[in-house]
């Protein structure tokens, strides 16, 4: 099944509680997904490249990797870990850093680059992994998260959900996609790196080729809606905020809640029925292939 969950924030007075709130939402979504579990968290850029990284085995030398990627990028590494995750934070070029660690630390996944994202993953219970992760005491302006039911891959930390291959942009799935080999195959032909064998990763690798090429995201997503086959609902953070969208038979599951302050979405209503004023919240279920979207971009 998986569950799947997004909370943006209007207000600037609910971002401390971005964490805790969002935290709230993936508990409620934990009988969906019960393998394994993750959240991307959006904050302001300040105009510091980010790398969220993970070690495949726990014992990875994060400050060895701290000072080669220095030589690399000529500029100030620093990296913060927390459990078998890291965040590199540089003012040199992000995707420098990215492809560099996927080149040449075997014992390393990136799961993410970007000025504002962070992001984790982990397999087992969701509340668990969320807690590991510190995800109730963070704060920001929008997050999206995630927990998996495995039906056709192995129950792996690479294989859990959010998907990012582009800078800021990542993506969270319910369903699956028949035609991901062959948008594999021609999504490296336009320069994507892949780390895993999941079509959810085809899915924001998409997204990011489309958006470097110059789209929206909105124009990427009318894109994916031509070039993907096979049954989903997405949910996909960018910089300035997050869209959801259903394929044309929308036979998975997903809700829309917003007031004034937040626009929630969910694959069940149950984890947006915690959230703060949701008795005054306009509520839908998205329709099929539309694209649903908010941001802070002018």
């Amino acid at each position: 099944m998986c569950g799947i969950v997004g909370l943006y924030l209007k207000s600037g007075a609910l971002e401390p509680e971005l964490g805790r709130l969002t935290a709230l939402m993936l508990h409620e979504m934990s009988s969906r997904g019960p393998d394994s579990a993750g959240f991307a968290v959006y904050g302001t850029a300040n105009g510091v490249a980010k790398v969220s990284a993970l070690s495949r085995t726990g014992e990875t030398n994060w400050k060895h990797l701290e000072h080669e990627l220095e030589h690399v990028l000529g500029s100030d590494v620093k990296v913060e870990t927390l459990s078998d995750h890291a965040i590199f934070k540089t003012r040199g070029d992000g995707q420098t850093a990215r492809n560099w660690l996927i080149e040449n630390a075997p014992d390393v996944s990136v799961l993410a680059v970007g000025s504002s994202i962070e992001l984790c993953k982990g397999i087992g219970d969701p509340d668990a992994v969320a807690k590991r992760l510190g995800l109730e005491g963070r704060t920001g302006t929008h997050a999206i998260a995630h927990t998996r039911m495995a039906t056709e891959s192995a129950v792996t930390t690479e294989g859990s959900h959010p998907f990012s291959t582009g800078a800021d942009t990542c993506l969270v799935h319910n369903g699956s996609l028949s035609n991901h080999n062959r948008l594999r195959e021609n999504l490296k032909k336009h320069g994507e790196t892949f780390q895993t064998e999941n079509d959810s990763e085809v899915a924001a690798a998409y997204l990011a080729w489309r958006t470097r090429e110059g789209d929206t995201i909105d124009q990427a997503i009318e894109g994916a809606l031509r070039d993907f086959d096979g049954f989903y609902t997405f949910a996909i953070g960018t910089r300035e905020g997050f869209a959801v969208v259903r394929d044309p038979i929308a036979c998975k599951p997903a809700v829309i809640a917003e007031t004034d302050d937040w626009v929630a979405m969910s694959s069940e209503f149950r984890a947006i029925a915690r959230l703060p004023g949701v008795k005054n919240a306009e509520i839908w279920e998205p329709a099929p292939g539309q694209i649903y979207s908010w941001s802070r971009a002018a």
